[in-house]
């Protein structure tokens, strides 16, 4: 075997996510259909700040009692004024218990719940190309009113 590069991570961004109430599709032939209206927040990198823009959404799918498959999609706008459209996929698994209080928007431990995303990013900026040439993953975690994560650049 070839001596291969062993993968670090890199702090990217904290990221502070504003939701409004679930759009609950309902039961459909792949599981349990939801749309998370996204509804602003707030990105802090090191050096940078950027805010998120309404109007994006959480497309989730409830696949059982103890999984959800999230696909997050909305944009940001930093502080030198570049726009970055992302794309976040997330698994997250807990308790039953745990998921339907997280279904129900009530508040859990966030320690009680693996919730780990991959954002991915698209920007008409030159200076931030090289953020759609990079792999990024994540962890987060979900509170009533919003969500909050922490993504790391694959080095």
């Amino acid at each position: 075997m070839p001596n291969l590069p062993i993968p670090q991570l890199t702090f990217f961004a904290d990221l502070s996510v504003q939701v409004d109430v679930p759009i609950d599709v309902g039961q459909t032939v792949h599981g349990i259909r939801r749309v998370i209206p996204i509804v602003g927040g707030t990105v802090q990198g090191q050096g940078w700040t950027a805010r998120v823009l309404p109007g994006g959404a959480d497309f989730q799918l409830l696949v059982n009692s103890r999984l959800a498959e999230l696909d997050a999609r909305y944009v940001i706008e930093t502080d030198g004024g570049d726009l970055i459209y992302v794309q976040n996929r997330a698994v997250r698994t807990a308790s039953p218990e745990v998921m339907s209080k997280l279904v129900r928007s009530e508040a859990v431990d966030p320690q009680s719940v693996y919730f780990r995303c991959s954002p991915s990013f698209e920007t008409s900026s030159k200076a931030l190309a090289w953020t759609s040439e990079s792999l990024f993953v994540g962890t987060g975690a979900r509170y009533p009113d919003k969500v909050v994560m922490r993504f790391f650049e694959v080095t």
